[in-house]
């Protein structure tokens, strides 16, 4: 019983990322999402009341999926793109089956589930927008620039996480891309002196500022 559950809850997980409509994880790209907008699939699950049947079908979509996965990971005879291309393939399909698998108030569960995230994650970013302010005595207009500068990147990252066209490797370039337009454009806003305080507090709280510099 306890294996159904952890199987469970891990396809549960993609769930979330298909209603998210997340960019496949990057492990060396510099960006690094704030730990507040992280899912536990536990409590995702709960919030699905997922029946004896769905749970059910769930383990066995999981399980499906894993033997695909193993079967293309044996294969050598294929390039390393072509083997992220099959693999990207296989989730879109896992997620496909998985949606097909939810009723619509389960959906609409996500949904508002989602919803909620991102007035959470508005409300936090206007707390750590004035604390930076504070901590690195910006002026105002430094403050407006930054705000301005962080809408501006995350408008251009929705667009790479929706575009269908391109490939997961696509989307990990361009959003590497536009790390390093965050970087140029944040030396050009702050002092070095603030840049300075701010690799300093990185150092002491990884994962709390998302501003690459």
């Amino acid at each position: 019983m306890k294996k159904i559950i952890v199987t469970v809850l891990a396809a549960a997980f993609v769930v979330v990322n298909t209603a998210a409509q997340e960019i496949p994880e990057r492990k060396h790209d510099g960006f690094r999402p704030h730990a507040s907008q992280k899912i536990h699939p536990k409590k995702q699950l709960a919030n699905l009341n997922l029946s004896e049947e769905q749970k059910a079908k769930v383990k066995a979509l999981n399980q499906e999926q894993q033997k695909k996965m193993e079967e293309l990971r044996k294969q050598d005879n294929i390039t390393v793109k072509e083997s992220r291309e099959r693999m990207e393939s296989l989730r879109k399909e896992q997620q496909e089956k998985m949606q097909s698998i939810l009723t619509p108030d389960q959906k609409a569960q996500l949904q508002k589930d989602k919803e909620a995230r991102a007035a959470k994650a508005k409300e936090f970013g206007k707390k750590r927008e004035a604390r930076m302010k504070e901590e690195l005595k910006l002026t105002d207009e430094q403050s407006a620039k930054m705000a301005e500068n962080r809408k501006a990147m995350a408008e251009k990252m929705k667009v790479i996480r929706e575009d269908k066209a391109l490939t997961a490797e696509q989307k990990r370039e361009k959003s590497k891309e536009l790390m390093k337009e965050q970087k140029e454009k944040m030396k050009s806003v702050l002092t070095e002196e603030q840049l300075q305080k701010m690799k300093e507090k990185r150092k002491h709280k990884p994962g709390k500022m998302q501003e690459t510099i």
